[in-house]
């Protein structure tokens, strides 16, 4: 069986504090972080993955074609740090000639101004989490930064001449009126910023907001702004390539792709979720690892959390639920080649009576979501449980 993409992703889990809106697995800083140590065991967590699929006896075929260091904020590892697990990376896994690689960052003045190191060490791409350059909404949002300080982070971004990098950018904020979201993707685009991810805010469980939920702006004012960020980003070069990413110029993110074309990922550090196949049988395994950083660290305990096989009942809906989040047409080959199992008769019915609805365009040899099928994505997907 002919290889997959191969990604991989690493989680850094702390935090300066926890944002009131975060549902990631993310820990409040207190103290000095134990950055040799959690990278020690980082690295042992990966020994154990590659052990674990059988990774060296296929590593011709499955270099990793882009990693993502997120968290949590990993800009607050020091450069030596970085250093230390980008070696132990490449010494454990082959990284491609031209391998993508995003890490995280805080647009706080002390991370910013370790960029430079970062990019010495091997980081080619850095998000940077702006969300607003509004001093007020970055308060109400818990942000550390403010306008100024994502400015002058993006400069320093833009100097290093990476390879790509993005901003993160909320919209549907409390007390946000179009003209303000506007104004925060304005001045991305006039930062010449080549790739952004613009989402709107959502109130998770298990987060401040959800305990003492904001009043955000109403359907209709959230409608437009949409619609008037879409255009304004299409007229300035940006093409939506994903439900919430924006690329000028082909500066897609890799790695994110990865996941929504269904190809596989290894997932290290606290929390961290990972897919691969195991290309001799096809079975699809997702693995996630323990949440905690004590637990995670605990030598008396494995790293791994949870691992379970996707059942061939699942396959559909999970393909669909990554590639129809891509704008793209996706070949339907492509469902027998990432999922190692051909189509059943019933979700070819599904399939076909999406496309009846103008859900989805299906000429035959591609499926590729309309307007109308994002809209209605959710109802589209639940036919496939």
């Amino acid at each position: 069986m002919s290889a997959l993409p191969l990604s991989l992703y690493i989680h850094i889990p702390w935090c300066v504090q926890k944002c009131p809106y975060c549902d990631f697995n993310s820990h409040q800083q207190k103290g000095t972080i134990p950055e040799t140590e959690y990278i020690a065991h980082l690295l042992d967590d990966l020994t154990t993955d590659i052990q674990s699929f059988n990774l060296n006896a296929q590593q011709k075929q499955r270099e990793v074609s882009s990693v993502f260091i997120g968290g949590g904020t990993p800009s607050l590892l020091s450069v030596d740090a970085m250093q230390h697990l980008m070696d132990g990376v490449r010494a454990r896994v082959p990284l491609a000639k031209n391998a993508e690689v995003t890490m995280e960052a805080n647009p706080g003045t002390v991370e910013a101004d370790k960029f430079t190191g970062f990019a010495q060490v091997g980081v080619n791409r850095i998000s940077i989490g702006v969300q607003s350059y509004n001093t007020s909404h970055l308060q109400n949002l818990g942000r550390i930064h403010d306008g100024q300080q994502a400015v002058r982070a993006i400069s320093l971004a833009s100097d290093l001449k990476l390879s790509s990098f993005n901003t993160d950018l909320m919209h549907g904020l409390a007390k946000q009126t179009p003209e303000q979201a506007l104004k925060d993707l304005q001045t991305s685009i006039d930062l010449q910023v080549p790739h952004i991810s613009w989402y709107q805010l959502t109130i998770e469980p298990n987060t401040q907001f959800y305990s003492k939920p904001p009043t955000l702006p109403d359907d209709d004012v959230l409608w437009e702004i949409q619609e008037l960020g879409q255009t304004l980003l299409a007229e300035s070069g940006y093409q939506q390539y994903e439900i919430s990413a924006y690329g000028k110029n082909g500066h897609q993110s890799q790695h994110n792709l990865n996941y929504w074309r269904f190809g596989d990922y290894l997932g290290i550090g606290c929390g961290a979720h990972g897919k691969i196949t195991d290309l001799s049988t096809g079975q699809i395994q997702r693995t996630v690892k323990v949440k905690h950083p004590k637990g995670y660290m605990d030598l008396s305990k494995p790293y791994l959390y949870e691992k379970h096989r996707v059942e061939e009942d699942d396959l559909a809906f999970e393909f669909f639920m990554n590639r129809f989040r891509l704008l793209e047409a996706c070949p339907q080959e492509d469902y027998d080649h990432y999922t190692f199992s051909p189509l059943s008769s019933k979700n070819q019915h599904v399939l076909s009576q999406a496309a009846d609805k103008g859900l989805i365009i299906d000429d035959g040899k591609m499926w590729q979501v309309t307007a109308l099928g994002r809209r209605y994505l959710n109802s589209l997907l639940s036919e496939f449980v």
